[in-house]
């Protein structure tokens, strides 16, 4: 199941936003990315054509066992990838613009040796 970027954007933000609170709902997609509500609504019901998200009878958004795999990694490659570049001296927030970017397109080899290399070099891999 390949995703488009736009889709790995939507999941990653449920995962941050499940992170902070219990409950997820489009509202909060929406205001959290600054999309419109049929753009939210259009996406999430592609995501649950997936089966990457559940809705429950409240309207509360959670990712299925597979979103949140899919979520995890998409998280963790905006991380790491933001924690490299600030290490070499990119400002904070270009380094977290252009994790974004790249965290949609980077192969699992490349950053699987990113990886590495941070926790080898790094002090704060």
């Amino acid at each position: 199941m390949a995703l488009q970027e736009s889709g790995e954007m939507y999941l990653e933000t449920i995962y941050v936003l499940s992170q902070e609170s219990n409950s997820v709902r489009a509202i909060d997609i929406g205001d959290y990315m600054g999309f419109s509500k049929p753009s939210v609504s259009r996406a999430l019901g592609l995501l649950k054509d997936e089966g990457l998200i559940k809705k429950d009878a409240d309207s509360h958004i959670t990712l299925t066992q597979a979103g949140e795999i899919l979520a995890k990694r998409i998280y963790e490659r905006h991380t790491v990838l933001t924690k490299l570049f600030i290490n070499l001296g990119v400002d904070e927030k270009t380094a977290v613009e252009d994790a974004c970017r790249i965290e949609h397109y980077i192969s699992d080899t490349t950053f699987d040796a990113v990886k590495a290399h941070m926790k080898k070099y790094s002090k704060n891999p």
